[in-house]
């Protein structure tokens, strides 16, 4: 399999298929692709696999495509503004990532579902209490809300980030939440009561503009129509 990642702000990633290759994606997720590609609607491992996937915030059915000649093409693009990664899955190199991250895989690629193990964290972490776990064999394509930022942690290094910006973090780093100290930064700083952190050793992925966050920042636009239904846009 060969892929491209193009375009931005709303990139898209285009894979060309041998004969016999194939790749999975969620319910809805092929943008558009070639004529020579036939797909098949699985749950991929079971319903209790199916279930995993809703929980994490994935949809319970994949597709399957299976190029039936040599140089078939097949497109995924993004949902949101912001980044598509590629990313090499194998034993020892293991992801876990933000709910709805998963955009498309080669089949040896397993996602299943990763709980937080601390209550404080799963509450106030920004990512809830379940994320995306990715292991197996293959290549892993994950979709970033904003420009993705990659750190490489050292072991007992951390890294400490406003919750909702960690997109993905190797299976070797550890996963907290820290509380911001003082009455007058909580309530004055503007960065709420809690940060994320995460600590070393492994890879760590953050996005700039968290869906969330820039919802948020554009509610103060959209001013509801004083008669009628529907919504306006205003300016400041």
């Amino acid at each position: 399999m060969q892929y491209e990642i193009k375009g931005t702000p709303m990139p898209v990633v285009i894979c060309t298929l041998d004969a016999g290759e194939q790749m999975k994606t969620e319910g809805g997720g092929m943008s558009w692709m070639s004529d020579g590609l036939t797909m098949q609607t699985t749950t991929s491992g079971g319903i209790g696999k199916a279930l995993g996937r809703a929980f994490s915030g994935d949809k319970m059915f994949q597709n399957i495509y299976t190029a039936n000649s040599n140089g078939q093409f097949i497109a995924f693009a993004s949902s949101f503004v912001g980044d598509i990664l590629a990313l090499d899955v194998a034993p020892g190199q293991e992801y876990i990532c933000q709910k709805s991250a998963f955009l498309a895989s080669t089949m040896g690629v397993n996602m299943s579902v990763y709980f937080k193990k601390s209550l404080k964290t799963g509450l106030f972490g920004g990512e809830g209490f379940i994320m995306q776990k990715f292991d197996g064999q293959g290549k892993l394509f994950i979709e970033i809300d904003g420009t993705a930022i990659k750190y490489n942690l050292a072991a007992g290094e951390k890294l400490v980030m406003e919750t909702g910006r960690l997109v993905m973090m190797s299976s070797t780093c550890t996963l907290d939440t820290k509380t911001i100290k003082g009455a007058k930064n909580i309530f004055l700083g503007g960065e709420g009561l809690f940060n994320t952190v995460v600590t070393g050793p492994g890879e760590v992925i953050v996005q700039s503009m968290p869906a969330a966050k820039m919802a948020d920042a554009l509610s103060k636009y959209i001013v509801p129509k004083s008669s009628g239904g529907g919504i306006q846009f205003g300016g400041n």
